[in-house]
This record gives structure tokens, sequence and C-alpha cells, in this order.
């Protein structure tokens, strides 16, 4: 069987499956097929299909002329029949592995998809689960699930872990481009994963068990939560003593050796940074251990949404308006600049405190034209507001949550009352800052 699957690869005749059909799913279907393969997505989400089998994107770096393409090559079809699993000779699991309410990993997707492949799971498979996770759960969970099939891993199926290192909105890297660490189950499983890969990305890193891939993955995303806190905890006490942290960061940037900067904001978000700390310390409380400095981290991290509010409340009562009836635009609810990606972001922490507090609230993102349900947020219908300069000028504050270069920020502080900015987005404005405050 390893034989013939490594052939098939080999000779790009294997059909690479794709399981979960967003931001990280779609970036590798791209990269498979411009490498030759022939591709299959599957998800749940009927309308999703729907629009790939039309030729349309719903993910703003993956054009729509992008998925026409892979149609027209005859590259790819997607579909909801999860039965159909079994025309795949490689299936890459990219499913979401969100937090339940008491902030406990939640695997569901994961285990049902899981029980999905091992119902049409043959000899000659490989699966392979990128979704970020802590270390043990393709050991522990998958495993378990494929096995009761009754095939034998490493003779008759193939099993490893890859974690997606995705970067939405970054021009420099693609799926393609960025380096594949992959551990397998066993000998055979590293082997045949490590080759699939090698064909799609830049650079394959084979470790010695899943466990190290899931634990490296764990830490990429650790290390930046942990130092985004700390700059994040500067931040309070720097504006209580009047200094800028962002012109403190520019100034320790120039040092060559030992520092990398990190920047502070209104919280963090994006689908591994604010929730794989989380992976971790449940993992420790698991094995009878504490994480203190990781579990501070995600408290400071999760405190800077009220953070914000609190000093915008400050200084709104400081030109004598209750933060109560102010009229509050929010500029950004994506996670992070020039992406139209929501998940985790902060924003809609900061609009569930606004609408607690009673603000009359309106918001603009360029590349979210509507609020979008989520999961642990009450979020209204609404729609993305233009800024003119009338609308500007009748706002109490314009606060702005994420930094997208499509704005125009001299235009938007020329012609609003106050600028709240929690990402030093109004650095390289040079008139009326004096309606400018950070937070």
């Amino acid at each position: 069987m390893a034989n013939q699957l490594e052939q098939a690869i080999k000779d790009k005749t294997a059909i690479i499956g794709i399981i979960g059909l967003g931001y990280v799913g779609l970036p590798l279907i791209d990269a498979f097929v411009n490498s030759g393969f022939k591709t299959m997505g599957f998800d749940v989400d009927q309308k999703k299909v729907d629009q790939l089998q039309a030729g349309k994107s719903y993910i703003q770096h993956i054009p729509s002329k992008t998925v026409s393409d892979w149609l027209e090559k005859k590259q790819f079809e997607s579909t909801t029949d999860l039965s159909r699993m079994s025309e795949a000779d490689a299936l890459l699991i990219c499913v979401p592995t969100p937090l339940t309410t008491s902030r406990d990993p939640d695997l569901a997707y994961v285990e049902n998809t899981a029980k999905a492949i091992a119902e049409s799971l043959r000899p000659g498979q490989l699966i392979v689960l990128e979704s970020t996770t802590y270390p043990t759960t393709t050991r522990d969970v998958l495993l378990p699930i494929l096995d009761a099939k009754g095939l034998k891993i490493g003779e008759d199926y193939y099993l490893a872990y890859s974690p997606e290192r995705e970067d939405p909105g970054n021009p420099d890297f693609s799926a393609a481009g960025i380096p594949k660490v992959v551990g397998g189950m066993e000998e055979n499983s590293l082997r045949i994963a490590a080759a699939l890969y090698e064909h799609a990305v830049v650079n394959v890193i084979p470790v010695s068990s899943p466990e190290v891939a899931e634990a490296c993955k764990i830490l990429e995303n650790t290390y930046r939560a942990v130092n985004i806190a700390m700059v994040n905890e500067l931040k309070t006490l720097f504006d209580r003593m009047g200094i800028d942290v962002w012109e403190v960061i520019d100034a320790a940037k120039t040092k060559p050796f030992g520092f990398q900067a990190f920047y502070p904001g209104p919280g963090l978000g994006g689908h591994c940074i604010p929730i794989d700390p989380f992976y971790l310390s449940w993992l420790a409380r698991k094995e009878g251990l504490t994480t203190r400095f990781i579990e501070l981290a995600g408290e400071v991290n999760t405190r800077m949404p009220r953070y914000v509010i609190d000093r915008l409340a400050e200084f709104l009562n400081q030109q004598g308006k209750p933060l109560k009836g102010s009229k509050i635009c929010m500029l950004g609810v994506a996670y992070k600049k020039d992406v139209d990606d929501p998940r985790e972001s902060p924003s809609f922490h900061l609009l569930d405190l606004l609408l607690e507090r009673g603000v009359d609230f309106t918001y603009n993102d360029p590349h979210i034209p509507s609020l979008p349900k989520m999961r642990h947020h009450n979020v209204p219908a609404m729609e993305s507001q233009e800024l003119t300069p009338e609308f500007l000028a009748a706002q109490d504050c314009v606060l702005i949550a994420t930094d997208h270069s499509a704005y125009d920020y001299d235009f938007i502080v020329k012609h609003s009352g106050m600028i709240l900015d929690t990402r030093n987005a109004t650095k390289n404005v040079t008139e009326s800052r004096e309606k400018i405050y950070k937070a």
C-alpha cells in the first residue's frame, strides 16, 4: 500500500482531499493545484460549496478568478457528500478548533470529521490533521476513531499531523511559501506525508512524532500571545505615565539584536493566537501542572477590550459627555488589518461592551460589508456605513479597532470630532492631532 501511494504522489496522480474550505483549506487547495494535483474540497456548508462550484470565492486573498481557474483545469471540485472522501488518496483536515464557553478545547469538529472519514476509510489513504490543537490530539483522539475501522496504521492507512501556518493578508507568504512541519504516527506515515507536502510547499521539516508537530504550533502562537500581553500591560502602565508605548517600541526596535517588536491592541484576534495558550493551560491542568506565565498572558489580553472602553468613557467624560447614548463608530471588525477574517476579533468584544453601556453604535469595515453572526457574541444585523464628512462629524467618537490600509486617516481625523486610536493608525497624521486619543 505504501509503495502504491508514494508512486501516486510522485506521479501526481494522487487525489488530494481538503476537509474544511475556509481560510486554511482554500490556500492549501491552491498550493496543490499549482503543483499539478487534482483536488477535492469537502465542507458541510452547502452555500460555500455552491459558491465554489460556480467559480466564486468568499475569501478575499483567494480571488474568484483563482477558483474559476481550478475548475477550468478540472483540478478541483467541492462537495458536501462526505461519503466521497474515499475517492481521495490523501485527506487533509482543516476544520475549526475553537474553545468552549469555559475555555476548554472544543474538538467536536475534529471528532466528527474523523468519524466521517472512518466510515469510508479504505486501504492506501493518508490522513493529515492540520487544525491547531494540543499535543496528543492526533494520537489520542483521531487514531482510536480511525482504528475502529479495523485497518492497521502504517500498513493499511497512514496518519500524520502538520500544523497550518497561514498568515491572511500577508502578501509575502502564501501557503506554498511557508515551511511545513510534519510529524507522522510511524515511519511510513511520516515518509508519505513529507513526500506529499514536498510537492506543494517550499520546504518540509520532518519531526519525530505528531506530538512534536502539535507542540510546535502551540509554541509559535503562545510566543506571540505572551509577548503581545507584555506590551499590552506596558501600554496600560505607560498610558498612566503619559508615555507613548508605540514610540517606546519604535525606539527599542532600533537595537539590531535581542529584541523583536510586538505591538499592543484592543485584544487578540484570529483563529489561533487567542485560543492556543488556553489549549496549553488546559493540557497542563490535565497533567497536574500549572502554566502561570501563559495563563497570566491570557488574562492580560482578555481584559484589553474592557480597558479600551474604560478609556473611551474617561475621554468622553473629559468633554462632558456620558458614554451612554453617545454615537460611536468603530472602524474595523476584522481581527487584523487588510483581511476579511472576523474570527475571534476583539472588535466583537468591544461591540458587546459598547452595546451593554447603551451607545448608539455603527461601524465601517471595507472588507466586511455586513456584521457576521458570531458564536459567542450577540451581533446585531448591521451594514458598514460610508465614511462621509457628514457622517464622521455626527459621531461623538470614531474608535479605530483595526488599522486597515484602505482608510484615509488624514480625512477621518479632519472630519471627526474625536478619535480613539487603539492601533497607532494615526501615527503619521499631522493636522488636528488634538482630536486623537490612544488606548
